[in-house]
């Protein structure tokens, strides 16, 4: 396992105080590894899973050649370029069986989509291309080639060839696909376990009165919902006070039961308070400011367990931190201790207790929009690939900007963008107005995030322009 010392070391220009949004994610991407831990789960639990193994297909797909279309079932050697045929029909096939007897010179069979193809039989006409008089169907010139609207054997999937490879998460199509096949239960990865708490004296909770100064914790719900589309399971630890009993209670609860944790606030330039003191107190953590906008500032790091506080200590100062057990997410798994267990540890092979190693630390900046956007260009990717999914980056999308947007090079800018298609079938973007950091509602109103990359300077209105689509992730 290395150390952030020694990852840094192998990247070209690293500057902790002017680290490149791209830098960012190498560094990442050498920081974490995916879990080990297999199990075997059924076709709708694997939803959002990571497969472990590959999944070899026990049976071809399709099982025999077909049809992919009702119509009429003929040896396609018949066909002339330029003239019409007529053939007569002596039965039907229908799907789920096999269609008994024989089809001569001049013949054929009406077939539905899906039966299987008597023998000799290799092209299919669709019903609405023919006109039928009596047993005699008549098919115009032209209309189709030899083999037309058969499905072939194996087609899409040969007995023992691999259907879906190891790293990949289950989708919809995947979990139909894996039903095709007759598979009932499939080796996923474990779920990844992510701890989260929000930071700062000025931050209420949902219940607590207003005050002056103080605002309600949205980055709590914000993250809650990143990471539950994620499909990951989510330890909430809540609001956590600037005080340093408390925050090391929360890390070292959260580094027990967690492989990863994040938290937002505290990790600014001169903030005044004990976040980033303990942060480093507890673990190997390096405090960035990235070159980007919203959301200059983050902590990335490992929470040592060597360096955790016992666990009497961490209950005597939650029984001070939280009032009432409403206050605690999950007060009796809490009263009874960290659940107990045995995993593998990251990226080895051999089981631990639970929270023994420690956990990967990503700390976000504080404002609404600055933790989201870190959270989609950076934390995100680090969690799929934790998760053992091998497809990590978020594809990009090539829009024309409706606005002029003023950029510096130098920095990465993410601009909160309304994608829409334009009357020829391209894309087009415009932004929600608005780019502060804190406007959370211009958020909602966005479906996309505007990536004006370092090097790039300003946009002209028409200019092409990256875009990340919020679809499947927010």
């Amino acid at each position: 396992m290395k150390t952030l010392e020694q990852i840094a070391a192998e990247l070209q220009g690293y500057d902790p105080k002017a680290l490149g949004a791209a830098q960012v994610n190498e560094f990442l991407a050498r920081l974490v590894e995916p879990v080990t831990d297999v199990e075997d789960v059924g076709i709708f639990q694997s939803l959002g899973r990571v497969l472990a193994r590959d999944v070899v297909s026990p049976v071809s797909v399709p099982p025999h050649d077909n049809s992919a279309m009702d119509g009429y079932a003929f040896d396609g050697a018949a066909l002339r370029p330029d003239a019409p045929l007529a053939l007569t029909v002596v039965g039907t096939a229908l799907a789920g069986k096999a269609w008994q007897g024989r089809v001569g010179p001049g013949e054929c069979v009406k077939i539905m989509t899906g039966a299987i193809m008597p023998p000799g039989l290799d092209t299919v006409v669709p019903q609405e291309f023919t006109r039928v008089e009596g047993d005699t169907v008549h098919i115009p010139a032209g209309v189709l080639q030899r083999g037309d609207n058969r499905r072939l054997l194996g087609e899409d999937l040969m007995a023992g060839r691999p259907a879906l490879a190891a790293g990949t998460r289950v989708g919809p199509a995947a979990c139909g696909l894996l039903a095709s096949l007759g598979v009932a239960t499939v080796p996923v990865l474990r779920r990844l376990r992510v701890a989260y708490f929000s930071t700062g004296d000025e931050i209420l909770s949902i219940g607590e009165a207003p005050r002056e100064g103080a605002v309600y914790d949205s980055n709590r719900y914000t993250v809650f919902g990143l990471l539950t589309r994620l499909g990951v399971e989510v330890i909430d630890l809540g609001v956590v006070r600037d005080e340093p009993a408390l925050l090391e209670a929360a890390f070292t609860r959260a580094a027990r039961e967690a492989d990863a944790i994040i938290t937002s606030g505290g990790v600014s330039v001169g903030e005044a308070d004990f976040t980033k003191t303990m942060m480093k107190q507890l673990g190997d953590v390096a405090f960035w400011r990235i070159a980007m906008r919203p959301g200059r500032p983050m902590a990335v790091g490992r929470i040592s367990a060597m360096k955790l506080a016992d666990n009497q200590r961490e209950k005597v100062v939650y029984s001070s931190f939280f009032e009432s057990k409403a206050a605690i997410p999950n007060p009796d798994r809490f009263a009874a201790g960290p659940p107990q267990g045995e995993t593998a540890p990251l990226g080895g092979s051999e089981p631990h207790a639970v929270g023994s190693v420690g956990a990967i630390l990503f700390g976000l900046p504080g404002n609404p929009v600055a933790v989201m956007v870190t959270f989609l260009a950076f934390v995100r990717p680090a969690l799929l690939r934790m998760m053992g999914c091998t497809a990590c980056a978020q594809p990009l999308l090539k829009a024309h900007s409706q606005e002029a947007l003023r950029k510096k090079p130098g920095r990465t800018e993410y601009q909160r963008g309304i994608v829409t298609a334009a009357a020829d079938g391209t894309l087009q973007v415009r932004t929600t107005g608005n780019q502060g950091s804190g406007v959370l509602r211009s958020m909602v109103e966005a479906n996309g995030l505007i990536v004006l990359h370092h090097d790039q300077g300003n946009v002209a209105v028409g200019d092409a322009v990256d875009v990340m689509m919020f679809d499947g992730m927010v």
